[in-house]
């Protein structure tokens, strides 16, 4: 994909198809992270005064970074007996309730823009929290053991270990991924009322559409050249045809709703955002505070970046995000552009 950039075993931003296996490193750790995006009914674009009275109320009831919620939170997913089908997930189980509706930390982000439709739009980016890691984690060491058992050691040395199909490992693993991602779908879902909720506290009258809710971490069968393979997207949108998708620039650029081209030679799919163009620790040590922060400053943008230690998430940090739609040109066609008005970092 255009927005691909350094990971374990495989880039981010990044598509493979394997036959009778699945691979934890081509999914990632942060398994079920995505984007969710909704358009509100409100045509005129707030003043500062107003998106920092909105900013203010979301940092008070989004917890950020790895503070969690105080109590356990309430979801119809921590009905589903499934938790008791899994290893990790189900060890895991009293520490998702409280974690579900935190934003997280890195490139996790809410935004609120102004897209050119004329309305305002909220957007948030968050995954599974420590839940995918976990996951991620245990059944990546037991692929290394496994592979490493088989003599596939250059699969361990390249961080691409796998589970064959047919194996108790592949099931457990596919179980529990696909909890993972169910639980990074609701926890976007539950940010993203918080972020309504802020919105309608301002703005009494608003109203929201459906939302857009999608994923870019997890593996799924699918039919491509002739063959059901398990298609791996990491750092990846699915852009089937009409598939509708969000593409985040950076918080100093735009973001695109967009909508799939069904192109068979991405396996219909398409980047999940603009990449970054340096590492965090280059991004810290090369980029100018003064200047970045006087970047966003100059859009109009409500940011927090305050200190050396933010440099890693400015807009710098990132590539192009109308270079990278304009070399997926043949993937997906934009929809609405999004610019930012308010940032949250996690």
């Amino acid at each position: 994909m255009p927005d691909t950039h350094e990971g374990y075993g495989m880039p981010i931003g990044g598509v493979v198809a394997l036959k009778n296996a699945v691979c934890p490193n081509m999914v990632g750790v942060d398994i079920g992270c995505g984007m969710i995006a909704v358009k509100t009914s409100v045509a005129v674009k707030p003043s500062r005064e107003v998106l920092c009275q909105m900013m203010s109320i979301i940092r008070q009831t989004v917890p950020v970074g790895f503070v969690h919620h105080q109590t356990p939170q309430d979801d119809a997913l921590f009905l589903d007996r499934a938790w008791q089908d899994t290893n990790v997930c189900r060890s895991e189980f009293q520490s998702a309730r409280r974690q579900i509706g935190t934003l997280g930390g890195g490139n996790h982000f809410i935004e609120l823009q102004w897209g050119d439709d004329g309305r305002f739009w909220l957007m948030v980016h968050s995954g599974s929290r420590n839940l995918g890691k976990k996951v991620a984690d245990h059944y990546n060491q037991l692929a290394e053991k496994l592979c490493a058992m088989w003599r596939h050691e250059d699969c361990v040395r390249s961080e691409l270990a796998f589970l064959p199909q047919g194996t108790p490992e592949y099931d457990d693993y596919l179980r529990e991924m696909e909890l993972c991602v169910r639980f990074g779908m609701a926890n976007r879902a539950h940010i993203a009322d918080a972020v309504k909720s802020a919105i309608r506290a301002v703005v009494p009258d608003a109203e929201f559409d459906e939302p857009v809710n999608i994923i870019h971490n997890y593996a799924a069968m699918e039919h491509h050249y002739g063959a059901n393979v398990m298609v791996h997207r990491k750092g990846a949108t699915l852009a089937r045809k009409g598939t509708v998708g969000i593409i985040p620039g950076s918080q100093g650029s735009c973001s695109y709703i967009v909508s799939g081209l069904g192109n068979e030679a991405s396996m219909c799919s398409c980047s999940h955002g603009a990449g970054r163009r340096m590492s965090r620790k280059k991004a810290r040590e090369d980029l100018d505070l003064g200047a970045e922060i006087a970047k966003m400053d100059a859009l109009g943008v409500v940011h927090g970046i305050r200190a050396a230690a933010d440099l890693d998430e400015a807009p710098s940090a990132y590539k192009n995000i109308d270079a990278v739609m304009a070399e997926q040109s043949d993937l997906v066609a934009p929809v609405v552009r999004l610019v930012p008005l308010a940032v949250i970092k996690g």
